[in-house]
């Protein structure tokens, strides 16, 4: 069953919470510029045109690298979430309360806002931002987000927050890379493969474009729930207590 704990303001105004705030917000800041940066590098070297498979790879990649570095650089201060849905879906599972949780929330879209506008300064180009593929419709759209996160927050799960994870937990951030990678390879060209409110927030904010916004909040926050809640109730059984240092 579901695990949330609301947790205290003590808690969640700790030295060790604040700094786990700050870290959120540093690495989702990386990763989002990273991410986004290679988006515009791609339309400026193309001229704006289509996405094209070398794109679509090369764009991938780019997430890809980026994820696995900014989960590094975070995990041992907050956990290396670096993302809206990863928060909520450790949180099912009792791994962060529901107070420390929204303080993360804020730091990643934060974060996320502020390398949009730095990349918007630096490069004079617009911030692109995530939309499903013509002749998809929204729900279609939010199905896509609901699979791929599952296998996100499922990913993370396995290998960073299962006590029996052994080995793999070295391994976490190469495995959570890889995944994201692999799904916006799968997925870019139709929904556009977020995963992460985090990651469309800050591009819609900064474009002023938050028509399809909703999409990206409900497919990630639905699958990633449910990844909490199949792997943490199922595969985990129980946790002693919720704890932002749970994880991983």
């Amino acid at each position: 069953m579901v695990k949330l704990a609301f947790g205290g303001l003590g808690d969640s105004f700790s030295v060790g919470s604040l700094k786990a705030y700050l870290s959120e917000f540093i690495a989702t800041l990386l990763f989002v510029f990273a991410g986004v940066g290679s988006a515009i590098a791609y339309g400026k070297l193309t001229s704006d045109a289509a996405l094209d498979p070398a794109g679509l790879v090369a764009v991938a990649v780019a997430h890809a690298l980026a994820l696995f570095v900014g989960v590094a650089i975070a995990a041992n201060i907050s956990g290396g979430h670096l993302n809206p849905a990863v928060t909520f879906g450790l949180a099912i599972g009792g791994n962060i309360t529901i107070l420390t949780g929204i303080f993360y929330w804020i730091a990643q879209c934060l974060g996320s806002i502020v390398a949009c506008l730095l990349l918007k300064f630096v490069t004079s180009e617009s911030i692109p931002t995530h939309g499903v593929a013509s002749g998809m419709n929204g729900l279609e759209g939010v199905i896509m987000e609901i699979v791929i996160t599952f296998a996100l927050v499922y990913t993370v799960y396995a290998t960073a927050a299962d006590p029996k994870r052994g080995s793999l937990g070295t391994i976490a951030p190469i495995a959570i890379g890889f995944i994201v990678g692999a799904n916006i390879l799968a997925a870019g060209p139709f929904s556009g493969g977020s995963m992460n409110p985090a990651r469309s927030f800050g591009p819609a904010v900064v474009s002023g474009d938050y028509s399809q916004i909703w999409i990206y909040w409900v497919g990630p926050l639905v699958g990633g729930g449910l990844a909490g809640l199949i792997y943490g109730d199922i595969f985990i059984g129980s946790y002693s207590g919720a704890s932002t240092e749970d994880y991983p």
